[in-house]
């Protein structure tokens, strides 16, 4: 008798065990957690992290004579056209936030979306988006990880192969043409992208504009398939109006990353090049005004302080290049300035501060490409009236920038009437205005300085300089991939040429 009760406790116990169990999944999960994240939250943040980074002030501004710094260390590299490599190295930038932030994200929204019938413009806005982050990455580095990029997380493919820069041009096109038709208003629209707000007629031209850039990219290399690229990114429909460009508004909590470099360690070592100021101020150009300024009569970092900042162009004096920071003072005092630390900088209150919108593919960008399309007989139009839209939409632009940088319009049209188009020197006028058009979008006025020759700069005079040829002509690749990705960046490395910043991309062509 006594074992017959002790069995019944135990299975009472047992019962009450199992009955436990039933709901005990229901009782560890959290309500309140998110069980899937939305796709467009991804895109969103894909968009936020293409903002350029600081690094591009070591490199990509120098190499073309905008913005540079007297300094070594941290900051060497275009300014001295040396290489400056390690495991954050400003070689690294481009590569390691698209990679990281940017097509990684992209490649999952893609994963996410391209069964989705609700999502199909989700899905061919992330193909637009990535087709441009992947233009900027293999117009830096050239050959690049392309088809199996971004697969890491999905595919645990931590070792991508290269791809040619060519073929990765080839489905650039591809990708833009496809996914531009493909966007439909009439089906679901993603009302929360930061870009846009789902407007697909916006988000057309921006496809478009981008085929544009990718066609003219191609104008040595292939002036075949640029012309047809270009004439039917013209047909399609490209930005023409600030209101449409492609800008993210950074803010407070996702700050500029030019701006966070301008505005702390670096604030006072970083200064608007002579040949840059002069060229505004030899023309007359009103948006000198709207982009320099000087601490006049700053003797260190401390004494640039807002009391000193003068914006007036005539007061303007940009740094020469050629000097360091053993060399610079002397030719301060020769330039008759307190020191160094009295040359005209990036305005870093109004272009250059931390909230300022980070500008990607514009209505100036555009028109002037246009311009430069007429000019070549690829499209039709007026090459003058593409020039002159051009450049009214950047001085307009500035003012989108920072009310404080506004051009007003009288001055806009006294520079156009000075400065009329002539076909004679089209090419050239065109494409330093696209220099200008450019300022702080540094993968871009790069790429299009290599592509076109203009404007005819000066070679930097810096004695001692690690490159062969009179320019930098490609950004070199992280050290890490020597160690994490051998075999393909050998492989690479046997097509393209020597990882070196003579070797040239693939468009390049001389």
């Amino acid at each position: 008798m006594k074992k017959k009760f002790l069995y019944i406790p135990l299975m009472a116990l047992l019962v009450g065990v199992g009955g436990c169990e039933k709901g005990f999944d229901e009782l560890n999960i959290n309500p309140t957690a998110a069980t899937s994240l939305n796709p467009l939250f991804t895109f969103n943040n894909a968009m936020i992290n293409t903002t350029f980074p600081g690094s591009t002030m070591v490199f990509e501004h120098p190499i073309v004579q905008q913005v540079f710094s007297p300094n070594s260390g941290v900051l060497a590299g275009g300014n001295f056209n040396v290489d400056n490599r390690g495991p954050t190295g400003p070689n690294t930038g481009i590569w390691q936030r698209y990679y990281r932030d940017v097509i990684r994200y992209l490649v999952d929204v893609l994963d996410k979306t391209k069964a989705d019938a609700n999502r199909t413009n989700l899905y061919n806005m992330a193909r637009i988006w990535k087709a441009y982050a992947s233009m900027v990455l293999t117009d830096t580095y050239g050959d690049i990880p392309y088809k199996e990029a971004g697969l890491g997380f999905l595919g645990a493919n931590v070792a991508p192969k290269y791809d040619t820069q060519q073929s990765i041009y080839d489905d650039i096109i591809k990708e833009l043409t496809e996914a531009t038709a493909a966007l439909d208003a009439s089906k679901p629209t993603e009302a929360g992208d930061i870009m846009y707000g789902g407007n697909i007629t916006k988000w057309k031209k921006l496809g478009n504009s981008l085929l544009l850039r990718a066609g003219m990219r191609l104008s040595k290399v292939n002036p075949t398939l640029a012309q047809a690229t270009a004439a039917k990114a013209f047909a399609g429909g490209v930005i023409t109006t600030n209101a449409d460009n492609g800008v993210v508004r950074n803010n407070a909590n996702y700050q500029n990353p030019v701006g966070v470099m301008l505005n702390s360690t670096e604030a006072a070592n970083l200064y608007l090049t002579r040949y840059f100021v002069d060229y505004l101020r030899t023309n007359s150009d009103p948006r000198l005004a709207s982009i320099a300024g000087r601490y006049v009569g700053a003797k260190s970092g401390a004494e640039q302080t807002v009391a000193r900042i003068n914006r007036d162009p005539a007061v303007q004096i940009g740094m020469p290049m050629g000097f360091d920071n053993g060399t610079i003072p002397a030719q301060a005092t020769a330039d008759k300035l307190a020191s160094f630390y009295d040359y005209s900088q990036l305005d870093r209150t109004r272009l250059g501060k931390l909230d300022a919108p980070t500008f990607m593919v514009t209505a100036a960008q555009s028109q002037l490409l246009l311009a430069e399309a007429a000019q070549r007989g690829w499209i039709t139009g007026n090459a003058a009236d593409f020039y002159a839209a051009g450049i009214t939409a950047h001085m307009q632009q500035l003012g989108d920038a920072d009310a404080g940088s506004a051009v007003p319009e009288a001055a806009i049209t006294a520079y156009l009437q000075k400065h009329p188009y002539a076909a004679a020197n089209g090419l050239e006028l065109i494409n330093t205005q696209y220099w200008v058009a450019s300022l702080l979008n540094g993968p871009e006025v790069f790429a299009n300085f290599r592509r076109s020759g203009f404007p005819k700069l000066t070679p930097n005079p810096y004695p001692g300089k690690e490159i062969k040829g009179n320019f930098i002509n490609r950004i070199t690749y992280p050290d890490s991939e020597g160690s994490v990705n051998v075999a393909n960046l050998k492989e690479v490395l046997s097509r393209q040429g020597p990882d070196n910043q003579d070797s040239r991309v693939w468009w390049d062509k001389q």
